[in-house]
């Protein structure tokens, strides 16, 4: 290298090391095409016609950068007196090659070199290229050493953004990482989350992988990721193939370039595997080798990642004006000619092999334009503007640098660069980004970021059927990384063509809301199960990883996907059965009253005489409030109600029941004292019978007074029995008090039921001891049935049993204890005085006797219906009796 001895001086070496004069051994066979100027540039192309014909289309990008160079020439304000010459080689799509090209480009034109021509000129300050990512790396880890800048226009590794390891190394193409952020922008798009993919076995396709895996992953899963071989390796790329049919994935995205994929493509169609949409990168997806009639079945409507396609004024016609040289240094213009018109020129048959049979001749004079080949054809140039921009881009870095004033320059001691003898590592001036910005010829603005990539705008294109049969490259929309978050992607949804086999790419359809996600063992997480959400849970989101709990006072709709709130339950007034138990009760406290009445209006007769008409009427007001109390149990609960049902309930009760009581042990005193020398009726006379309700009941009201000290009865939501649903309810505070409530009134009863069933066969036509038994039968047996009931009973319908036991067993004390008087009554108003007092006893003996078989089989019917009123609610409901 020319710089060897220069670099040797800077590292201390002893001068006699490098005072010598140096030989090359052998220059590289290179193709090439070479104009001298003041400042040389060089390129690297793939031109090799001989090996890849197809190629021709790529000589378009050697022509455009010539084209830039003398377009700058021809700007007088535009490097003024300087002219820009070129140096370009074929890089043969070999890395090898590629390597010998770049070395040749920054070695000596000489064939000898000594100190003196060490500062000479370098050969070239800059290089356009290359085209290929795995050949940039190789070629800018070589280049960084001697500070050469290279501007790719088409290598696009992610890799290569890496300044510490290519700090020369810029390019006018975007890098994979916004190739690849485009296509998963189209994929998440359309919401395709089971996604296969295919690279090339080299940095480009490796790192592309390894982008797109980066960013699936965010959002959905990939279903598979196979190499595809650099060489034709058949067996690899019919296990490629393999597993494309095996796999659910139905989008495939590709990272590689045309001749690389074209054996996958062969093989894709020759298996007629369709039903696949295929997610092109910018290096295949306007191959028009690969977008063919013959391939449409499987690849059609294939979309890809493009670079955007400009119409470059002049370039067209410069393109048509070439014409073959030989010259040593020009000898690929006449590959191209030979390849294009498939002929030969007799002299260089004569130069390269004489035995080469030649079908026709070249003359020099072929038309271009009559020609039908990947050269001629202009319609899709985008390749070839990012090698205009590249030459632009060092355009302007050398005019930087001649318009630098002494004194303000970027080197040491604010100096200005020689432009007469500029050196390479001078023109890494272009690595300050934020002075090359600049709007080229066709308004686009030019700019470089600190990583040396220029911003990102991709078109997208469709493979779609045109109407003579051929297959067109169509742009669908634009991808735009400066558009801001969210809005980068901009398609045309109208105008895109789909494969007509192909659905969708997902393992498992979305969760609707209502459900939530699941994950199948030993699968990717995009396979995944929909299970329902729980009772009280929701999602309202598609694809919820879990459900929401309610809050306590709502609870899930039908479709579980919205808390709304719950249903507020209470024993109202406006209920069908609140309305029938109120009056129910009104009716009961009515005739309780009118039974009162009557017997008022009978007080002088014996049979209220007989049954102790004070006893009688206290009862009679005692059970009128037991009817009233159960209107308590009906409403909306408050703190004052929820304690008044409970207090006026246990009070009235024992009131009633302390009548009986007494009741029942008057008569049993009366019948002992008709005995001779028995004066027992003394020792339990008016006072003592008042006193002994008044202590009964008394003892009641302490139990109710302790247990609203306590823990009073409150008002409570309760949702614990019935989850869809609030009921409103009295919370009974202890337990405790209220066993020793309704265990009290247990207590008086059953002592009563005692006493009256000992009386029960004493005579007397107005013994009342047998029918009060059979008032605490029916009182027992409700009560009994009522705990039950009362427990399996749900929400409202546990108020309304235990207002049912009320109302139940204060008719059945009041119809087995007061009818047979009523009874006495009538038969002696309806038969009047004419009738025998003996006939009378008879009739009303009769009566009794068939009120009491009635009083039975009431209690029994009352029992029952309270025992049937339980099981019917709770089969309703479908609550357990705990």
């Amino acid at each position: 290298s020319p710089f060897l001895p220069t670099r040797l001086a800077r590292l201390g070496f002893p001068t006699v090391l490098y005072k010598i004069k140096c030989a090359i051994q052998e220059k590289f066979a290179l193709n090439g095409l070479f104009k001298r100027g003041d400042i040389m540039l060089g390129g690297t192309f793939i031109k090799n016609f001989k090996t890849i014909p197809f190629e021709l289309s790529v000589f378009q990008r050697a022509q455009t950068m010539i084209f830039a160079i003398e377009e700058i020439n021809r700007d007088e304000s535009f490097l003024p007196n300087i002219s820009l010459g070129y140096r370009l080689y074929d890089n043969c799509n070999s890395l090898p090659m590629g390597l010998r090209a770049t070395v040749s480009l920054i070695s000596s034109l000489s064939d000898t070199f000594t100190e003196n021509n060490c500062n000479e000129v370098p050969p070239v300050l800059a290089i356009v290229g290359d085209p290929i990512s795995s050949h940039s790396i190789a070629s800018s880890r070589i280049l960084s050493l001697f500070r050469v800048p290279m501007v790719s226009y088409f290598s696009t590794c992610s890799c290569l953004s890496n300044r510490k390891e290519f700090p020369t190394f810029f390019r006018t193409i975007p890098n994979d990482d916004f190739q690849v952020k485009a296509m998963v922008e189209i994929i998440k798009y359309y919401k395709w989350t089971w996604v296969g993919a295919v690279g090339t076995d080299d940095d480009y396709g490796q790192n592309a992988l390894k982008a797109l895996h980066e960013q699936v992953k965010m959002f959905g899963c990939i279903s598979f990721s196979e190499t595809i071989p650099r060489f034709n390796d058949k067996s690899k790329v019919e296990q490629i193939i393999t597993i494309i049919k095996q796999s659910s994935a139905k989008v495939i995205v590709a990272f590689a370039s045309e001749a690389e994929l074209l054996t996958l493509v062969k093989e894709v169609v020759r298996q007629n595997i369709t039903g696949r949409q295929w997610i092109a990168s910018e290096s295949w997806s306007t191959s028009s080798l690969l977008a063919t009639k013959e391939n449409f079945r499987s690849f059609g409507g294939t979309i890809g990642i493009a670079i955007r396609r400009v119409q470059i004024p002049g370039l067209e016609n410069f393109f048509f004006q070439v014409q073959p040289k030989f010259d040593p240094n020009n000898n690929l213009l006449i590959q191209f000619w030979e390849t294009l018109f498939e002929c030969r020129f007799p002299e260089n048959v004569t130069q390269n092999n004489s035995s080469l049979v030649v079908s026709k001749v070249c003359t020099g004079l072929e038309d271009i334009k009559s020609t039908k080949s990947g050269y001629t054809d202009t319609s899709d140039m985008r390749a070839v503007y990012n090698v205009y921009k590249a030459v632009y881009a060092i355009a302007h870095a050398l005019h930087d640098l001649m318009s630098c004033k002494e004194g303000s320059g970027p080197f040491t001691n604010r100096h200005c660069a020689d432009i007469k003898n500029l050196q390479p590592w001078q023109l890494s001036f272009l690595k300050h980004f934020t002075l090359i910005n600049f709007t080229n010829k066709l308004g686009e603005k030019i700019t470089f970021d600190e990583n040396g990539d220029p911003p990102a705008v991709y078109d997208i294109v469709n493979w779609q059927l045109d109407a003579d049969g051929s297959v067109k490259i169509k742009n669908i929309g634009l991808f735009d990384e400066s558009a801001g978050v969210g809005k980068e992607l901009d398609l045309n949804k109208e105008s895109i063509f789909w494969n007509p086999t192909f659905g969708s790419s997902v393992c498992s359809n979305s969760c609707l809301p209502g459900t939530r996600k699941a994950t199948r063992k030993g699968e990717p997480v995009c396979c995944f199960d929909c299970i329902s959400c729980a009772e009280g849970e929701i999602s309202s989101e598609t694809d919820s990883i879990e459900c929401i709990k309610c809050p306590s006072d709502f609870w899930s709709n039908s479709p579980r996907n919205q808390c709304i709130l719950k249903d507020i339950e209470f024993l109202s007034y406006e209920d069908v059965m609140g309305i029938a138990l109120s009056t129910t009760a009104l009716s009961g406290s009515a005739l309780s009253f009118i039974i009162f009445i009557v017997f008022f209006h009978y007080r002088n007769t014996p049979v209220v005489k007989a049954n102790n008409s004070e006893l009688s009427f206290l009862l009679l007001v005692s059970l009128a409030l037991c009817f009233l109390c159960s209107l308590c149990f009906i409403g909306k609960p408050t703190s004052l109600n929820c304690m008044l049902r409970h207090v006026v309930f246990g009070i009235s009760f024992v009131l009633a029941i302390s009548c009986i009581l007494v009741k029942t042990i008057v008569v049993i005193m009366a019948f002992k004292a008709t005995l001779p020398g028995n004066n027992m009726m003394k020792w339990f006379g008016v006072a003592q019978q008042r006193t002994t309700v008044f202590l009964f009941t008394v003892i009641q009201a302490i139990i109710c007074l302790i247990w609203l000290s306590l823990s009073p009865p409150v008002p409570n939501k309760n949702s614990k029995y019935q989850n869809g649903k609030i009921i409103f309810e009295c919370d009974i505070g202890s337990t405790a008090g209220f066993t020793c409530l309704l265990g009290y009134i247990g207590f008086l009863a059953c002592v009563c039921f005692a006493i009256a069933f000992l009386a029960r066969n004493l005579p007397d036509t107005f013994n009342e001891a047998k029918f009060i038994t059979f008032s605490m039968l029916i009182f027992c047996t409700v009560w009994i049935t009522f705990i039950p009931a009362y427990i399996s009973s749900p929400g409202k319908h546990t108020v309304a049993v235990e207002v049912f036991a009320i109302l139940a067993s204060s008719f059945g004390l009041l119809f087995a204890i007061f009818a047979p008087k009523s009874v006495s009554f009538w038969s002696r108003d309806s038969f009047g005085s004419g009738v025998s007092e003996a006939r009378c006893r008879r009739l009303c003996s009769l009566f009794l006797s068939m009120q009491s078989r009635f009083c039975f089989s009431m209690g029994v019917l009352l029992a029952r219906s309270c025992l049937l009123l339980g099981i019917i609610i709770e089969f309703t409901f479908n609550t357990e009796v705990p």
